[in-house]
């Protein structure tokens, strides 16, 4: 297993554990954090983050999230949230991410109010998070700026990213949730059964070891790498990849998840193969024949990846707890990745 980077502070340790409610509403009055198992410990958790450190009382019974993969982090530890954010480019508004309404629907949990996110966080509607009544709101994989989160500070306690916006490990994404909810030891869980199977899809794939690749967006006039920092690049290394040496090379992001080629530097992208997210297959079928990004070494020897449509870019950018083993994600990226090095 990998060792994972310490940060979490706990701060004390209950005497007694905590009870969270489990009934189904989506009102303020009736609470609908439910859980599976009913019991958060170790309270209370103090937790460090970019915007300095949040103190988490007790065990928290209505739990919002916001951002990318806090949703699943917190139901595969049993703890399903009442708010979360849209994801409005994905499944559109108002809709749920398919593996949260499976999850949601398997426990027999009413769905939780869906807050509207169709900026991608460049703003956030207050309102919402006040009416949706949270003890806890969980956001370490986002974008929050902090002016927003002083903000929702004063609605309930909030739990930010540890770094930067946007680049939180998808790994540190679970425990940081975890512990937020007092179930440290769940989702430790959780991250062995996702580093086994890693270890497993490498251990089948001994060629991934030394390749190198590069993310990329194909934009208008432009194209967009992902850096190593990013969290869906970062989880194709645990399969033996590496990230091309160039991608850092060319790197003018600093410290952020992606930066933008011109299509006049596209030559110097220079890595085995290319993996390649898209809209649309209509999308992904172009880069391969578009003048411009022939340039780029890896797509004019065939050698690119292809992850197209929304729900299933999103299922691996970066996967999240739930979206692991999703069928059009992960598995269907490493099959694809598989054929092009066989190539």
């Amino acid at each position: 297993m990998r060792l994972r980077r310490p940060l979490i502070a706990v701060a004390g340790l209950a005497a007694a554990a905590l009870a969270l409610t489990a009934c189904a509403s989506g009102t303020p009055e009736e609470s609908t954090s439910a859980s599976d198992s009913a019991v958060g410990t170790g309270f209370p958790i103090t937790i460090e983050h970019a915007f300095g450190e949040t103190v988490i009382e007790a065990a928290p019974e209505r739990v919002a999230t916001w951002g990318w993969g806090s949703t699943e982090a917190a139901i595969s530890v049993g703890v399903y949230p009442v708010a979360v954010a849209e994801q409005s480019w994905t499944v559109g508004e108002g809709n749920l991410l398919p593996w949260v309404e499976e999850a949601y629907d398997a426990a027999g949990v009413e769905h939780p109010v869906v807050i509207n996110d169709d900026e991608g966080g460049a703003t956030i509607p207050y309102e919402e998070f006040i009416e949706a009544a949270p003890d806890l709101i969980v956001a370490p994989y986002s974008g929050l700026t902090e002016e927003q989160y002083d903000t929702l500070s004063d609605i309930a306690p909030v739990v930010a990213y540890p770094e930067a916006p946007w680049t939180t490990p998808w790994d540190d994404t679970i425990s940081i949730t975890a512990t937020a909810l007092g179930r440290e030891a769940e989702g430790e869980a959780v991250l062995d059964e996702i580093d086994g199977y890693l270890a497993d899809e490498a251990a089948k794939h001994p060629e991934f070891a030394g390749k190198t690749f590069a993310g990329i967006w194909d934009g208008d006039g432009l194209v967009y790498v992902y850096t190593g920092a990013d969290p869906r690049i970062a989880i194709l290394t645990e399969l033996g990849l590496e990230v091309a040496p160039s991608v850092a090379e060319l790197d003018t992001s600093d410290g952020g998840f992606f930066y933008e080629l011109s299509y006049e530097q596209l030559d110097k992208l220079d890595a085995d193969f290319i993996v390649n997210y898209s809209n649309s297959k209509e999308e992904a079928e172009a880069l391969l024949t578009k003048p411009e990004t022939q340039a780029i070494p890896a797509v004019a020897a065939g050698k690119v990846a292809q992850v197209y449509d929304p729900v299933t870019v999103s299922s691996v950018s970066p996967p999240t707890a739930l979206s692991f083993k999703w069928e059009g994600g992960m598995p269907t990226l490493i099959d694809s990745i598989a054929g092009v090095l066989a190539e």
